[in-house]
């Protein structure tokens, strides 16, 4: 009898333990921002500072960095988009980073899957913009990819690690158009809701 209830606490322990899993270094972060008519999504790793000297030295100046930590840092657009002044269709990316002291070139690249930059092919490479770098005033010790609206039209794509902050401007690709779609979504919906009232 011992053993039966043994047996049963023991398979119920691991079943509730099974959905457990160890910390990691580098916890994993999905962000999504509504843009436009459709959303911009970001997959990366958030390494810490953990008192050490970020750029310059565990991120080496102009290398090609994954822009977070583990896996390559993926971000996805559900339109087409203007990122940083260049063009870019919707779909998937993989972003890198070639920091320099007071600048980075921020890069999107075609292979969305890859592990870290090991694998990095610079011809795949579809959008390369160069932003200046912020100091900020206070540390952020682990690394942060957020998005900051500016209208409903543009947002910031913003990433900041330890004392350094640098951002890149997302626009819709071609307003003209955009805006003709909505103008036609709110016709619909107009005529739906008339529809609707003379039930």
């Amino acid at each position: 009898m011992k053993k039966i209830i043994l047996s049963a606490f023991l398979a119920v322990s691991v079943s509730a333990y099974s959905q457990w899993s160890t910390p990691v270094a580098s916890p994993k972060q999905v962000i999504e921002q509504q843009f436009s008519m459709s959303k911009i999504s970001v997959d990366y790793g958030r390494p810490a500072v953990k008192g050490r000297k970020i750029f310059g030295e565990l991120v080496p100046y102009n290398k090609v960095w994954r822009a977070g930590a583990n896996e390559a840092t993926k971000i996805t657009f559900g339109q087409n988009v203007n990122f940083g002044g260049k063009m870019v269709m919707a779909g998937n990316y993989s972003l890198f980073v070639v920091p320099q002291e007071k600048e980075w070139k921020v890069i999107l690249n075609s292979n969305a899957n890859q592990w870290g930059a090991y694998t990095y092919d610079e011809k795949l490479n579809i959008a390369e913009v160069t932003v200046p770098v912020q100091k900020l005033n206070d540390k952020q010790e682990s690394f942060e990819i957020t998005f900051q609206p500016l209208d409903d039209h543009s947002t910031n794509l913003v990433m900041k690690w330890d004392m350094t902050q640098a951002k890149v401007l997302i626009k819709e690709a071609k307003p003209e158009t955009v805006l003709k779609i909505i103008e036609k979504l709110n016709e619909i919906k107009q005529i739906e809701k008339e529809a609707a009232a003379k039930k």
